[in-house]
């Protein structure tokens, strides 16, 4: 295996949109005790055609055997380190309010290798606390503590109205990826990566195609 970079561009985003539903997948079959998979089992399952699977499975070099299909612990192995799941992220998380505080509580974020070192806030209420044994520090203190930690990413949950002053911030401290989950969207430099997570238009989607199945009947 070459390693993630000389994958990264030329996987297109849909494909690795559908790559950790495959994953996790195929990890449940291993626990399962098998051994082997089909594109048309992971097909059934995810409810994507067995071509496409084929097709998203090449684009990571993963191939399998006609009437034996994919060997299961190989495809992980590939899948984990194409999405980066194979190595520990460190991050930092600004904004413990309800979202903030859930995401630090939430030990999954781990087992798909992001581990958040620490939350930065100005609420008194919160800060030199931990939360899910994450501790919580001042935001004045970020830019001294990251020194220490050395985090790469920056989950941004902080009202809308300061996003892309943390986000600026966030970057002037060593931060080079942002998960953005306010709905502001944040102006970066080129060389900073941004992930925007609005779980409000995800809802105003769920919404509309309500409405729409409700006029149609």
């Amino acid at each position: 295996m070459s390693g993630l970079s000389s994958f990264q561009s030329i996987i297109p985003e849909p494909t690795l949109r559908r790559l950790p539903f495959y994953l996790a997948y195929i990890k449940l079959l291993k626990k399962q005790g098998e051994t082997h998979v089909s594109s048309t089992q992971i097909g059934e399952k995810i409810y994507v055609s067995s071509t496409q699977i084929a097709k998203d499975l090449s684009y990571v070099d993963a191939s399998g055997k006609t009437r034996v299909g994919y060997e299961l612990d190989s495809l992980i192995e590939t899948l984990e380190e194409i999405l980066g799941f194979s190595s520990k992220h460190k991050a930092v998380l600004f904004g413990v309010g309800s979202l903030g505080a859930a995401l630090l509580a939430d030990s999954g974020l781990e087992q798909y290798s992001l581990k958040i070192e620490a939350g930065f806030d100005v609420n008194q209420a919160v800060i030199n606390r931990s939360i899910g044994e994450i501790p919580v520090y001042h935001s004045d203190e970020f830019i001294e503590r990251n020194k220490i930690i050395k985090a790469e990413i920056g989950v941004l949950t902080v009202p809308s109205e300061i996003a892309q002053q943390v986000a600026d911030y966030m970057i002037e401290g060593g931060i080079r990826g942002i998960w953005n989950f306010t709905p502001f969207r944040i102006r970066v430099p080129e060389n900073i990566v941004l992930q925007n997570t609005s779980m409000y238009a995800d809802l105003a989607v769920m919404f509309n195609r309500l409405n729409a199945h409700h006029s149609s009947k």
